[in-house]
């Protein structure tokens, strides 16, 4: 009897829930866990973006701390890869560059908003036997970690939308041969999707 009644409390509770959503709670579970990555935004404020906006990114000159070498325009490379399913008028810096320099090439390419990032902070543990062989040191063993920062300015007013702290580290399952900047996809690409109020809660 007992069994019976937890194969109905089990067919009641899938009948609840389809297959996505199992998917996405099992992935969810698992990235709190520390298995799979993981990644943590904070905003500033919750404002919203029109789908039409011209949006230009730029990526500040700053090699973050940490131990990592990430290439120098990859935040703003992975922003752009994030952002252009939900905005179709972006164009990207193609170096970094000050914040001065990125609002005047952003007015001059007509764009509303510039999206201003920075690495701020990268942690490359070592995640395969060559990364081993060069430090050989077991404290140096662990997942990637990795802190972006992202400023919204309208740019014809200076004036600041958003702003976000974009937190991630690897998982022990998806550790093997990756770099800091292999976490700024997924997040990245949640932050534009909240700018369009598409955000997951």
């Amino acid at each position: 009897m007992r069994s019976l009644v937890l194969l109905l409390t089990l067919l009641a509770l899938s009948g609840c829930m389809n297959v996505s959503d199992m998917g996405e709670g099992v992935h969810d579970s698992m990235s709190d866990a520390g298995f799979l990555d993981h990644s943590n935004t904070t905003r500033a404020y919750n404002r919203r973006l029109q789908p039409d906006s011209f949006i230009y990114i730029a990526q500040g000159a700053f090699v973050p701390p940490g131990g990592a070498y990430p290439r120098p325009n990859v935040v703003a490379e992975e922003a752009f890869n994030g952002f252009i399913e939900y905005f179709p008028l972006v164009r990207r810096a193609q170096n970094p560059m000050g914040l001065d320099d990125a609002l005047s090439e952003a007015r001059a390419a007509g764009a509303n908003y510039l999206l201003y990032t920075r690495f701020a902070k990268a942690d490359d543990r070592i995640g395969n036997t060559d990364e081993w062989h060069d430090q050989q040191a077991l404290d140096r063993l662990g997942v990637d970690s990795g802190v972006i920062q992202l400023m919204l300015i309208e740019t014809n007013t200076r004036y600041l939308i958003d702003t976000a702290r974009i937190r991630s580290r690897g998982g022990l399952l998806t550790m093997h041969n990756t770099k800091p900047e292999d976490l700024l996809g997924p997040p990245l690409e949640d932050y534009a999707r909240s700018l369009i109020g598409g955000a997951k809660e």
